[in-house]
């Protein structure tokens, strides 16, 4: 490194970073993009769905080129009790047609891939370097700092995931509360490709993607996730990190009890562990979102907690290229007035505002809180596993018709009728 100022340092070489530095480069600044690990995507855990449709708008039909896995055509909800599952199954084949809706990536695969393009682009990438400090002259921030070297320039891009090292040097976020943020856990299963497809009925490139609740993270709030890739399956769990310490509970042993119970054992069978390791996600949306902008400074994709995890599905990877595309239109704009102050850089927040990025985040604000709701890992799969037991047993006595079936499942788990409609009502808003 040295003392030559570049146009545009991004730290952080994700897929927000990524983008970013490739948007930038194509727009003829000088990019620096600084990525911790050996390359990008070596830090991150594969697995993942991404909603390509905002890539697309970049990379028209990306998918011809980049390392995806499977296209999403079969998306399935799951609810466990400690032996049960029940299951709500969609799949169509309009999702197999281009362009695609989802698709299964490998992280440290697409990453690179990704950086890739941004190199071609003209990015400078610049591996195996930790940031250590911000630079500042007066108010503004100016470069930053690894050891004894040092970068300058007109504009920072902060994407250095969830718990963003820059966000709190630069004072635009504190620290963030354990509340906010949860611990992801995953292993990427290798499998035979020919025993994917028949284990998950699929054809070709489709592929499966779950979202698992309930018993899975024994009743601490969070989930569990199963994707397929063409060679391997990417599953784990995601459990608040707040409600973890509360319990005293370790992750590891809750992963371990998941992984054996009899429905999640059947699907990764006969499968060899290739990848095991954790993160913190975050996971409160709008409400832990820092100041995205100052003085010499953006702050992009998980950096800037645009994660949504509504029960359906999560996503972040499409949120944070939104937020890339926002950035470097702004950064583009500052640079074309020569004005990198925090007025000039306010109008990624106003992009932002004006993209599916915020409108999303907006429209599932509460879903954070909803998903902390306690009967939906405790109370309500029983109900639901209780419910299906007794509208498929025949024991040679008399039916009784769905209705009083579900009084009864209701009954026998001692819900009670306002807590139930409550959770409906709030379900619906959140959701």
């Amino acid at each position: 490194m040295n003392a030559d100022k570049l146009d545009v340092i991004v730290v952080g070489a994700g897929v927000a970073g990524c983008t970013a530095a490739l948007l930038l480069a194509k727009q003829g600044l000088e990019v620096a993009l600084i990525e911790r690990g050996p390359y990008p995507g070596s830090k991150n855990l594969s697995g993942g769905v991404l909603y390509g449709q905002v890539l697309h708008q970049i990379i028209p039909s990306f998918w011809e080129d980049a390392p995806v896995e499977r296209f999403i055509t079969h998306n399935v909800v799951t609810f466990l009790t400690e032996t049960d599952s029940v299951s709500l199954d969609y799949k169509t084949r309009s999702f197999s047609q281009t362009p695609y809706n989802a698709m299964s990536v490998l992280r440290s695969k697409f990453d690179r891939w990704l950086g890739d393009q941004a190199e071609a682009a003209g990015a400078i990438l610049i591996p195996g370097i930790k940031v250590e400090r911000v630079l500042r002259e007066g108010n503004r921030i100016i470069g930053i700092a690894a050891g004894q070297e040092e970068m300058v320039a007109d504009v920072i891009i902060a994407a250095d995931g969830a718990n963003s090292f820059l966000a709190q040097e630069a004072g635009l976020q504190q620290k963030i509360a354990e509340a906010h943020v949860a611990v992801g856990i995953k292993e990427v299963i290798a499998l035979p490709q020919e025993v994917v497809e028949n284990r998950f009925r699929l054809e070709g490139n489709e592929g499966s993607a779950y979202t698992i609740v309930g018993s899975a993270t024994q009743g601490i709030a969070g989930g569990g996730f199963l994707y397929t890739n063409r060679e391997s399956l990417s599953i784990g769990l995601v459990i608040q990190l707040a409600d973890l310490v509360q319990r005293q509970k370790k992750v590891g042993e809750i992963f371990d009890q998941f992984l054996n119970h009899p429905w999640v054992a059947s699907l990764i069978k006969g499968g060899k562990v290739v990848e095991y390791g954790a993160h913190l996600v975050p996971e409160a949306g709008l409400e832990m979102m820092p100041r995205l902008f100052t003085d010499g400074m953006v702050v992009i994709g998980d950096a800037a907690g645009l994660t949504i995890n509504n029960g359906f599905w999560v996503r972040g990877m499409d949120l944070a290229i939104g937020s890339a595309i926002a950035a470097a239109e702004t950064v583009v704009k500052a640079h074309q007035n020569k004005d990198f102050s925090a007025d000039s850089l306010a109008l990624y927040h106003q992009k932002l505002e004006e993209s599916f990025v915020m409108a999303d985040l907006k429209t599932f604000f509460r879903a954070p809180h909803f998903m902390q709701n306690d009967r939906l890992y405790t109370v309500y799969p029983q109900v639901m596993s209780d419910l299906f037991r007794q509208i498929y047993q025949q024991d040679a006595r008399p039916h009784q018709p769905l209705s009083r079936i579900a009084r009864e499942a209701v009954r026998r788990n001692k819900v009670r009728l306002l807590d139930l409609f409550k959770d409906l009502w709030d379900g619906g808003r959140s959701l």
